[in-house]
Protein backbone atom coordinates (compact mmCIF):
# COMPACT_ATOMS: atom_id res chain seq x y z
CA UNK A 1 0.00 0.00 0.00
CA UNK A 2 1.39 3.23 -0.99
CA UNK A 3 1.74 6.23 1.79
CA UNK A 4 -0.77 9.22 0.33
CA UNK A 5 0.87 12.54 -0.30
CA UNK A 6 0.48 15.52 2.14
CA UNK A 7 -1.58 16.96 -0.66
CA UNK A 8 -3.60 13.77 -1.02
CA UNK A 9 -3.92 13.76 2.72
CA UNK A 10 -5.53 17.23 3.19
CA UNK A 11 -8.00 16.60 0.51
CA UNK A 12 -8.96 13.56 1.99
CA UNK A 13 -9.44 15.66 5.54
CA UNK A 14 -11.64 18.28 4.14
CA UNK A 15 -13.57 15.43 2.07
CA UNK A 16 -14.14 13.47 5.66
CA UNK A 17 -14.96 17.40 6.78
CA UNK A 18 -17.07 18.14 4.41
CA UNK A 19 -19.20 14.60 3.98
CA UNK A 20 -19.11 14.07 7.74
CA UNK A 21 -18.74 17.64 9.90
CA UNK A 22 -19.51 16.29 13.14
CA UNK A 23 -17.65 13.26 12.99
CA UNK A 24 -14.93 14.19 15.87
CA UNK A 25 -18.10 14.45 17.63
CA UNK A 26 -20.19 11.36 16.85
CA UNK A 27 -17.12 9.19 17.36
CA UNK A 28 -18.00 8.44 21.12
CA UNK A 29 -21.88 7.25 19.55
CA UNK A 30 -20.26 4.45 17.83
CA UNK A 31 -21.13 1.14 19.85
CA UNK A 32 -18.46 -1.39 20.42
CA UNK A 33 -18.62 -5.11 22.20
CA UNK A 34 -17.45 -5.77 25.45
CA UNK A 35 -14.03 -6.15 25.68
CA UNK A 36 -13.23 -4.04 22.70
CA UNK A 37 -11.71 -0.65 22.85
CA UNK A 38 -13.40 2.10 22.16
CA UNK A 39 -13.73 3.99 18.13
CA UNK A 40 -10.70 6.19 18.15
CA UNK A 41 -11.20 8.98 15.57
CA UNK A 42 -8.84 8.19 13.61
CA UNK A 43 -10.17 4.60 12.86
CA UNK A 44 -13.47 6.28 11.62
CA UNK A 45 -11.71 8.37 9.37
CA UNK A 46 -9.83 5.62 7.99
CA UNK A 47 -13.34 3.59 7.36
CA UNK A 48 -14.97 6.62 6.23
CA UNK A 49 -11.87 8.04 4.10
CA UNK A 50 -12.08 3.91 2.19
CA UNK A 51 -15.85 4.44 1.75
CA UNK A 52 -15.48 7.86 -0.17
CA UNK A 53 -12.96 6.05 -2.03
CA UNK A 54 -14.63 3.11 -2.82
CA UNK A 55 -18.11 5.34 -3.50
CA UNK A 56 -16.31 7.17 -6.49
CA UNK A 57 -14.80 4.40 -7.75
CA UNK A 58 -18.00 2.01 -7.97
CA UNK A 59 -19.31 5.14 -9.26
CA UNK A 60 -16.92 5.29 -12.17
CA UNK A 61 -16.92 2.03 -12.69
CA UNK A 62 -20.95 1.60 -12.88
CA UNK A 63 -20.96 4.12 -15.22
CA UNK A 64 -18.15 2.71 -17.50
CA UNK A 65 -20.35 -0.42 -17.32
CA UNK A 66 -23.47 0.97 -18.12
CA UNK A 67 -21.60 2.47 -21.30
CA UNK A 68 -20.26 -1.58 -22.29
CA UNK A 69 -23.53 -2.53 -21.27
CA UNK A 70 -25.44 -0.24 -23.70
CA UNK A 71 -22.63 -0.67 -26.31
CA UNK A 72 -23.19 -4.31 -25.98
CA UNK A 73 -26.69 -3.98 -26.68
CA UNK A 74 -26.53 -1.71 -29.37
CA UNK A 75 -24.46 -3.77 -31.25
CA UNK A 76 -26.04 -7.27 -30.41
CA UNK A 77 -27.71 -7.38 -34.02
CA UNK A 78 -24.34 -6.20 -35.94
CA UNK A 79 -22.17 -9.12 -37.39
CA UNK A 80 -21.91 -11.55 -39.70
CA UNK A 81 -22.50 -14.70 -37.88
CA UNK A 82 -26.45 -15.51 -38.05
CA UNK A 83 -25.96 -19.02 -36.47
CA UNK A 84 -27.35 -20.37 -32.80
CA UNK A 85 -23.85 -20.65 -31.64
CA UNK A 86 -23.39 -16.43 -32.28
CA UNK A 87 -27.16 -15.72 -30.90
CA UNK A 88 -25.70 -17.70 -27.55
CA UNK A 89 -22.43 -16.71 -27.56
CA UNK A 90 -23.95 -13.14 -27.62
CA UNK A 91 -26.15 -13.87 -25.20
CA UNK A 92 -24.08 -15.22 -22.79
CA UNK A 93 -21.98 -11.88 -23.10
CA UNK A 94 -25.25 -9.86 -22.52
CA UNK A 95 -25.83 -11.88 -19.21
CA UNK A 96 -22.04 -11.66 -17.83
CA UNK A 97 -21.88 -7.70 -18.50
CA UNK A 98 -25.78 -7.01 -16.55
CA UNK A 99 -24.65 -9.51 -14.32
CA UNK A 100 -21.33 -7.20 -13.37
CA UNK A 101 -23.42 -4.31 -13.29
CA UNK A 102 -25.65 -6.04 -11.27
CA UNK A 103 -23.19 -6.45 -8.30
CA UNK A 104 -21.30 -3.23 -9.14
CA UNK A 105 -24.76 -1.24 -8.28
CA UNK A 106 -25.35 -3.37 -4.99
CA UNK A 107 -21.80 -2.87 -3.92
CA UNK A 108 -22.34 1.13 -4.59
CA UNK A 109 -25.85 1.27 -2.54
CA UNK A 110 -24.15 -0.46 0.15
CA UNK A 111 -21.17 1.50 0.34
CA UNK A 112 -23.67 4.78 0.13
CA UNK A 113 -25.66 3.26 2.92
CA UNK A 114 -22.74 2.90 5.25
CA UNK A 115 -22.02 6.40 4.34
CA UNK A 116 -25.17 7.48 5.39
CA UNK A 117 -24.90 5.41 8.50
CA UNK A 118 -22.12 6.97 9.43
CA UNK A 119 -23.67 10.52 8.88
CA UNK A 120 -26.87 9.37 10.79
CA UNK A 121 -25.01 8.45 14.08
CA UNK A 122 -25.79 4.78 13.51
CA UNK A 123 -22.68 3.18 12.09
CA UNK A 124 -21.41 0.06 13.86
CA UNK A 125 -25.03 -0.45 15.27
CA UNK A 126 -26.70 -3.57 13.96
CA UNK A 127 -29.63 -3.16 12.10
CA UNK A 128 -31.35 -6.12 13.44
CA UNK A 129 -30.47 -6.66 16.93
CA UNK A 130 -29.66 -2.82 18.00
CA UNK A 131 -26.19 -4.25 19.31
CA UNK A 132 -22.72 -3.34 18.15
CA UNK A 133 -21.53 -4.90 15.36
CA UNK A 134 -17.65 -5.12 16.48
CA UNK A 135 -14.79 -3.04 15.37
CA UNK A 136 -13.07 -6.03 13.45
CA UNK A 137 -16.16 -7.18 11.92
CA UNK A 138 -16.52 -3.24 10.40
CA UNK A 139 -12.51 -3.03 10.03
CA UNK A 140 -12.29 -6.48 7.49
CA UNK A 141 -16.05 -5.33 5.69
CA UNK A 142 -16.92 -1.67 6.26
CA UNK A 143 -20.32 -1.87 4.44
CA UNK A 144 -21.82 -4.78 7.03
CA UNK A 145 -24.98 -3.50 8.66
CA UNK A 146 -25.48 -6.96 10.73
CA UNK A 147 -23.46 -8.16 13.99
CA UNK A 148 -21.83 -11.90 13.00
CA UNK A 149 -24.78 -13.54 15.19
CA UNK A 150 -27.61 -11.86 13.11
CA UNK A 151 -25.91 -12.58 9.97
CA UNK A 152 -25.73 -16.22 10.83
CA UNK A 153 -29.16 -16.05 11.92
CA UNK A 154 -30.21 -14.24 8.38
CA UNK A 155 -28.71 -16.95 6.42
CA UNK A 156 -30.18 -20.11 8.28
CA UNK A 157 -33.54 -18.55 6.84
Amino acid sequence: MTKATPAAATAVKDLLKETFPDLARDVKTFPVRDGEEPWTLAEIQELAAGLLADRDRLEAEVAAADRDLSDLLRNSGDGAGDDQADYGSSALEREQELTLVNNLRDLLAQTKHAIDRIKAGTYATCEMTGLPIGKARLQAFPRATLSVEAKAREERR
